[in-house]
């Protein structure tokens, strides 16, 4: 059975905060890093995985964002407002 505790909400800052009990964390694998989520008006706390690197997973999202043409840009064609690019930048 899980156990269940009851703790207070304490201020810190603008924002609020709750000490969880040292059990708690152990059991749920809670450590460094988490994910908050509200689900039918619960929090939700997870642990995010430690990849070790920040942009893990990232070029299967854009291989995905590209074959849903969701990697459009949004503005469509810039107009030029000046000539500067085109008489005065040099590479």
């Amino acid at each position: 059975m899980a156990a269940r505790v009851r703790a207070h909400l304490v201020r810190i800052g603008n924002s609020q905060g709750v000490r969880i009990p040292k059990m708690l964390l152990e059991q749920a694998g809670l450590g460094g890093e988490v994910e908050l989520e509200v689900q039918d008006r619960q929090l939700v706390m997870r642990p995010v995985p430690s990849t070790g690197r920040p942009r893990a997973g990232w070029d299967a999202q854009f291989r995905a964002m590209a074959d849903h043409g969701d990697d459009l840009l949004l503005d469509g064609d810039i107009p030029n407002l000046s000539q500067f690019d085109a008489h005065e930048w040099a590479w």
